[in-house]
């Protein structure tokens, strides 16, 4: 017990010289952990200076700037693969700081788990990575664990993502429970505290993907991931999921009897994030509450306006606290009943365009119908690697994200590779550069001074 104090008191001081580091650099200054000391810190490759800069800083500022996104990034690298810890303070609930807004006239780019065909899923670098790629929104789970912390990790067990099974001071957790009308046997989540799952390494899902950086990166709250999306350079919504509502609930409890489901969009409150689409608090801090459980989502509409997205799985998957199928769920009936607390469905892609032999079959008439009934459509997963694309794209993913968007219409797209998504989108509908809020304003202002005095 004393040594395991210990190790979190040592914990606590790393944190510490890390912030104290931080707080002497100039603050108006953001970082990215791939930024360099010739790049505009926070741009994307490529990209311009905002107008006007030298102007407003002096000749020295832009040199100034490059030495510390330098400094910061060394210092992101050195923490985050030394240390294991998180390189962000827990967000503020308003900075005031103008931002680039969130683009909205083409389908969102979605970063599923972050940037994870690259970097670990549901990690601090996924996250950073996905946003330096492009994302519009960065989607993560939401689980709790045993002590009642929210925290981003997608299965309910940790088998399949960290080191757990080597760990030998948590080989007696293992345990057989039910989840999803299944009995599943592994390390669960909700049988260990915040601090013990802090001490757990994440890897790399797939063997076919990266694999330099297992090991290195740690799970996060869903506080840290909120600060990520906060503190970034332009304005980046979030895209969280209730993650297993009715297995949660079970296993975990809390103060007042308040459910998870509360928990969760407690947390989304305290941080800002309110408001119907489209409004101006939406626009400011964007979010889309995701689930698979239709009865979760019901609940969090008496608790916030925020838009909520409807998951469907499979043909063969039943909902986990409805027991319905996935006929009785995409029924004309069952969309209208919906729609009053969703403002879209996430489906998975093969169950829109199925898929025989590897090659894609005739598209099913979800996209059409729901759209009827006011429903936005973000289909999941889009994969580069060719043993996820069907024949029919010529193991290219651009021509899966044309199909996609353009003959099938949808309105987001969940992507392991934003970078690629990203790039697409930017050949065939470029974002306007610039573009800041004060600038829209002022151009609906000149429209609107056209038809004064008629």
């Amino acid at each position: 017990m004393s040594q395991h104090r210990g190790g979190v008191e040592r914990r606590i001081r790393r944190r510490a010289v890390f912030f104290s580091i931080e707080a002497k650099l100039p603050q108006a200054f953001s970082f990215s952990p791939s930024s360099s000391s010739s790049r505009w810190c926070g741009e994307r490759s490529g990209e311009e200076r905002p107008r006007g800069t030298r102007d407003r800083e002096g000749e020295g500022a832009p040199k100034q700037r490059a030495a510390a996104c330098g400094l910061r990034s060394v210092l992101s690298i050195f923490f985050f693969c030394y240390f294991h810890i998180p390189l962000f303070p827990l967000p503020s609930k308003s900075n005031g700081i103008e931002k680039r807004p969130l683009q909205t006239f083409r389908p969102y780019n979605i970063a599923h788990r972050g940037s994870n065909g690259e970097i670990p899923e549901e990690t601090a670098a996924a996250y950073l990575r996905a946003i330096e790629e492009g994302a519009d929104f960065i989607e993560t789970d939401i689980l709790a664990s045993k002590d009642g912390a929210l925290i981003c990790f997608h299965d309910v067990t940790l088998d399949a993502t960290t080191d757990v099974a080597s760990r030998k001071e948590f080989s007696n957790r293992r345990r057989t429970y039910e989840v999803e009308w299944f009995n599943i046997t592994g390390w669960f989540v909700v049988d260990f505290t915040l601090e013990e799952l802090k001490t757990l390494k994440v890897n790399q899902r797939y063997p076919f993907r990266d694999q330099q950086y297992n090991g290195k990166f740690s799970i996060i709250t869903f506080e840290e991931f909120i600060s990520i999306a906060l503190d970034a350079s332009r304005t980046v919504g979030i895209y969280p999921e209730m993650k297993d509502p009715v297995f949660i609930n079970k296993h975990v409890k809390w103060d007042g009897g308040k459910k998870f489901e509360d928990k969760f969009v407690d947390t989304l409150l305290k941080y800002g994030y309110k408001g119907q689409y489209m409004s101006e608090n939406w626009l400011k801090q964007p979010l889309f509450i995701q689930s698979f459980a239709p009865t979760s989502l019901v609940h969090a509409s008496k608790l916030t306006d925020s838009p909520k997205i409807f998951l469907i799985d499979d043909f063969s998957v039943r909902t986990q606290d409805t027991n319905q199928s996935y006929w009785d769920i995409t029924s004309d009936d069952y969309l209208a009943y919906i729609s009053n607390y969703v403002v879209g469905l996430g489906p998975w892609k093969d169950t829109v365009v199925p898929a025989a032999k590897n090659y894609t079959m005739a598209p099913t008439d979800l996209v059409a119908r729901a759209h009827a009934h006011n429903l936005q459509v973000h289909p999941y997963t889009y994969r580069n690697e060719n043993q996820f694309l069907h024949l029919n794209f010529h193991q290219d993913p651009y021509a899966e994200y044309d199909f996609w968007i353009n003959s099938m219409g949808v309105d987001g797209l969940f992507t392991d590779f934003t970078g690629s998504l990203h790039r697409y989108q930017e050949l065939v509908a470029p974002h306007a550069k610039d573009e800041t809020a004060n600038s829209l304003l002022v151009k609906i202002a000149q429209m609107i001074s056209q038809y004064e005095g008629f």
